[in-house]
């Protein structure tokens, strides 16, 4: 029994075809939230694919309406309301973990994406080599105007790709990124027709499984290493920011400001 194609996964489908291997997060009743159980089958799989040579290509891709809604917020309160803070320091490390996991894939990595890509997906879309975007579709990262920092592995990645000032303002203001401008700010690559995100995607992964596969992964091993030199000095902390920041006034009023769909009055408390 093959592990990752055989086995009866539950918040996610995996299929391949050749060299290529097709993710597809698959909670649809939750707009394909990302909870423990969703990030752990993401978190296995990649750590399945890491080190296999019959798969040259992946691909990460949501529904044809939408990618992800991003973490679960109400899973997330409500572990974390249950947990002593050593406990919560441990079970906020998923996301990362998950991110961590696609970023060391062996093959290149591909996102196709329609519709909202949000917070958390995002991370999960930027720890991939490759992002392909359906027209309309966008990318968000809500975390700052809900009072949290943005965590995740994330911000060196964002920096590598925007630069700096592009990257403090698409955190900084949690205001959605469209397909045109991510691809402009260097976080797609391609912008398909709508609804041709993974048809695309597919056309990149068959590019890249033409090529020989072994300078292939070695380009990709050097560039992360070079791109990612001073990436521990930055997230390291990561976790224990999000912990400060999630008992503080602010994030709870800026949780309480989305629900009730309002603005935040914040406090710096």
């Amino acid at each position: 029994m093959d592990e990752l194609f055989d086995k009866a996964w539950t918040h996610i489908a995996v299929t391949h075809r050749e060299a290529v291997c097709e993710v597809a997060l698959a909670r649809p009743e939750a707009r394909n939230a990302l909870n423990g159980a969703l990030m752990e089958e993401l978190t296995e799989a990649a750590r399945l694919l890491r080190l296999r040579t019959d798969v040259l290509a992946v691909i990460l891709t949501g529904t044809d309406s939408y990618f992800s809604a991003g973490a679960d917020l109400g899973a997330s309160q409500a572990r974390a309301a249950q947990a002593t803070l050593l406990e919560a320091r441990r079970s906020v490390m998923a996301g990362p973990d998950m991110c961590k996991a696609w970023d060391e894939v062996e093959a290149v990595t591909i996102a196709a994406i329609e519709g909202y890509c949000i917070g958390g997906a995002s991370a999960l879309a930027v720890s991939c080599d490759f992002r392909v975007m359906g027209a309309g579709a966008y990318m968000r990262l809500p975390e700052v105007p809900l009072g949290m920092n943005m965590s995740w592995r994330t911000l060196p990645k964002l920096v590598a790709l925007a630069g700096p000032s592009r990257a403090k303002q698409y955190v900084m203001f949690g205001e959605a990124a469209d397909a045109e401008r991510c691809l402009d700010w260097g976080f797609a690559d391609e912008v398909a027709p709508a609804g041709e995100a993974l048809a695309a995607a597919r056309r990149w992964a068959a590019k890249v499984v033409a090529l020989p596969p072994l300078p292939v992964r070695m380009t990709k091993e050097a560039v992360n290493a070079i791109s990612a030199a001073t990436a521990q000095a930055s997230i390291y902390m990561d976790r224990d920011q999000y912990l400060l920041a999630s008992r503080t006034s602010d994030y709870r009023e800026g949780i309480a400001a989305f629900r009730e769909k309002r603005p935040g009055k914040f406090k710096g408390d």
